[in-house]
């Protein structure tokens, strides 16, 4: 079934000049292939996301993307985001303390420890998302 097949995240975008310069430019991704007709794939540790241009953009208003940083790399990550001019959001929810647009929740009883996460846009409102979990 389909639990056997990669899955490849896609980012829907209004402007794909606009989204290059974001992933590129402020997130530091390299495009994997020359530039398609109907969008650019991007590597990600050992994964895809293709990033292309709709008329939807947008309009998914939950995380899109999730990126998995080892948590000695999790401070260092959110800082150079924060230097890019990346802004982070806030949203309430149970059992999440936040400090500085970081989300901390979970504890030292679970397997991965508690976990500290970060949320952001892309220029279209594609919702990116950095977590780490302290265990890893």
């Amino acid at each position: 079934m389909l639990g056997e097949y990669n899955a490849n995240p896609t980012l829907a975008v209004s402007d794909l000049g606009r989204a290059r310069e974001f992933y590129e430019g402020v997130l530091g991704f390299t495009p994997q292939e020359e530039e398609m007709p109907d969008g650019v794939i991007y590597g990600a540790g050992t994964n895809q996301f293709l990033v292309y241009p709709s008329a939807y953009a947008g309009t998914n208003k939950a995380t899109a993307v999730s990126f998995q940083v080892p948590s000695a790399a999790f401070d260092a990550e959110v800082d150079a985001l924060r230097a890019k001019g990346v802004v982070f959001q806030t949203f309430e929810m149970e059992e999440i303390t936040w400090d500085d647009g970081v989300a901390t929740w979970g504890d030292a009883s679970s397997q991965y420890g508690p976990m500290r996460s970060v949320w952001f846009e892309d220029p279209d409102g594609n919702i990116l998302n950095v977590e780490t979990h302290e265990g890893s």
